[in-house]
């Protein structure tokens, strides 16, 4: 029998009996055609591979993430997979369609289809995220029902405002499920819904949304797997309790590892997946069991049945491992083909995907002055309680605190309040709308930060501690077109470049990995104390994630999903 490849005296990975068999494999036409004892004889191939007895593994599947978490293009990304084993992703990106809308979506999954790693997009559900932020685009019911008919869509992406869901039958998130389940009742629809629990949870399912990749408690992951969702486990939701009850409890089939967001410094130290499933290892799950939640469950997940298992007639996307517990990767296949080598050079490609020239000029916003970060208070002096968005080392959710400042002259005296400043302003051109907030707990205690890389409307967001930083912080991101600036005592600490959309790169990852761990550091000196500042700072935007949050419109009580007042009197 003619084939293309053989593979000698591998240890094979058996997801069907989670465990591994030593055997031998062929492959034909970039599919396995044989996995088990025979020898060699009788096949004809044209490439031999003695795998020497190493560990032979599917090619791993993440689908849940954003490939625009990491700032970089489709091309680079790919380039990033590979050579950390995954093979298969699917990427939601709903940042880019809020700054672009459908184009958005459209640019993004036309630069990605010469990538090596093959990428099937989820549908972004929630642009924008909820009717209190103004976004540069959205996606409403006839733009998905085009990328529907013309792109390689596999699921409905994240449904984000559960607020609305459960509590406005005819908001848009709702018209939107009931569209999907109307004309698309086989579309997969992936789910947002941190805290849920109980009646609030149910209703969620109900309505179609069958999955959750949020940060995970012992209480709400079993109240989830108990009605039937599928979990999506991130690196957040891997604490003890939560991995020894993965661990012990018989759930294979309802969970698997998911990134979500990973910033461009982790991806290029610590990888991608594959990480996360040799953390679960390092946190005392077996390599077989790990293996399984970062290959088969997500296929399964996903109704890809054509890949993520080593067996005849699947894609033979798989991995060749030198250590098992460690997962240390010497060669990937991509269809049978050898595309990364560990010893051999693996250079970067010229990414030579052509973005249109106005995704270089999405940030139509003047440059600003010190008067900018004063706050207004039509108010008679004298101290009011005002809230307080708190932040919070190990999570991206943060707490609403009462404080107390001054209102003098019509103007809140937040230098002297304690906390810090935190303001958005509108950059699309739609209004120039702005609000303010304070700010305390695990951010910075001086200097100030700006950035457009604000989840998920990608407005300008700054953070800071006087008016004169922030705007040197802010004018650096406005005059480059998106991006990072940290400032402090007027004096630049450490800037990213994010112009196309305000919110990515084409530079090659190595080198904007050297930028984050600068902008890191910077962010770090200034006092921010977080597992992940980037990911903090740009969610304090993010009206969908519990429970202070700050848009254009003002302060968010993420809970009751409404505006409410900075100051509070009577």
């Amino acid at each position: 029998m003619r084939i293309d490849l053989w593979i000698d005296n591998a240890n094979i990975y058996n997801s069907y009996f989670k465990k591994f068999i030593p055997g031998n494999a062929a492959v034909l036409d970039g599919k396995f055609v044989y996995i088990g004892p025979r020898s060699s004889d009788g096949f004809e191939a044209k490439e031999r591979i003695d795998a020497g007895g190493r560990w032979m593994i599917p090619g791993l599947i993440d689908i849940h993430l954003h490939i625009e978490s990491t700032m970089v293009t489709p091309e680079t990304f790919s380039h990033g997979l590979i050579q950390n084993g995954v093979t298969t992703i699917v990427p939601e990106p709903h940042e880019i369609a809020n700054v672009f809308g459908l184009e958005g979506v459209k640019q993004i999954i036309a630069a990605s289809k010469e990538c090596v790693a093959d990428m099937f997009y989820a549908l972004p559900s929630s642009v924008p995220a909820t009717s209190m932020e103004t976004t540069g685009g959205s996606i409403e019911i006839e733009d998905m029902d085009e990328l529907l008919r013309t792109e390689n869509i596999i699921c409905l992406g994240e449904i984000m405002n559960y607020v609305d869901v459960i509590t406005d039958p005819d908001c848009k998130t709702n018209r939107i499920l009931q569209h999907i389940r109307k004309h698309y009742p086989h579309l997969i629809i992936e789910g947002h819904c941190p805290k849920l629990l109980d009646l609030d949870l149910h209703r969620i399912i109900y309505s179609g949304v069958d999955s959750d990749h949020t940060h995970q408690t012992m209480e709400g992951m079993e109240a989830r797997i108990a009605a039937g969702m599928f979990l999506e486990i991130q690196e957040k939701s891997m604490t003890a309790e939560v991995m020894d009850y993965l661990i012990k409890q018989d759930v294979a089939e309802h969970f698997c590892f998911v990134t979500d967001d990973v910033m461009p410094d982790s991806f290029q130290r610590r990888g991608h997946l594959n990480h996360i499933v040799r953390k679960a290892i390092g946190m005392g799950m077996t390599p077989e069991k790990a293996i399984y939640a970062s290959t088969y469950t997500p296929a399964r997940r996903m109704r890809m049945y054509d890949r993520g298992v080593i067996a005849p007639g699947k894609i033979a996307d798989f991995v060749l491992l030198s250590n098992l517990e460690e997962l240390t990767i010497e060669q990937v296949f991509k269809c049978g083909r050898r595309v990364y080598d560990s010893n051999e050079p693996y250079p970067v490609k010229a990414d030579t995907y052509p973005f249109p020239a106005h995704f270089y000029r999405s940030v139509k916003l003047s440059e600003l002055r010190e008067e900018d970060f004063t706050v207004p208070a039509d108010l008679e002096d004298g101290r009011y309680a005002c809230r307080v968005m708190m932040v919070k080392d190990g999570s991206t959710f943060t707490e609403e605190h009462i404080g107390e400042a001054e209102v003098r002259e019509r103007r809140m005296r937040w230098e002297e309040s304690g906390f810090g400043l935190i303001a958005t302003f509108e950059r699309y051109g739609k209004g120039g709308s702005r609000a303010y907030g304070l700010i305390g707990g695990d951010t910075i205690q001086r200097g100030a930060i700006a950035t457009t890389y604000s989840h998920d409307n990608h407005n300008l967001l700054v953070v800071g501690h006087n008016a004169a930083d922030m705007m040197l912080a802010a004018n650096e991101v406005i005059k480059g077109q998106g991006g990072f600036c940290v400032v402090e005592d007027g004096q630049l600490l450490a800037s990213l470049r994010l112009p196309i959309g305000g919110i990515l790169s084409d530079a090659p990852l190595e080198k904007l990995a050297e930028e984050t761990d600068q902008l890191i550091t910077a962010m770090k000196s200034l006092g921010y104390k977080h597992y992940n500042p980037i990911m903090s700072i740009s969610t304090h935007s993010l009206p969908v994630s519990p429970a202070l949050k700050i848009t254009d419109f003002g302060l968010i009580n993420v809970n009751e999903g409404k505006v409410v007042p900075l100051l509070i009197h009577s």
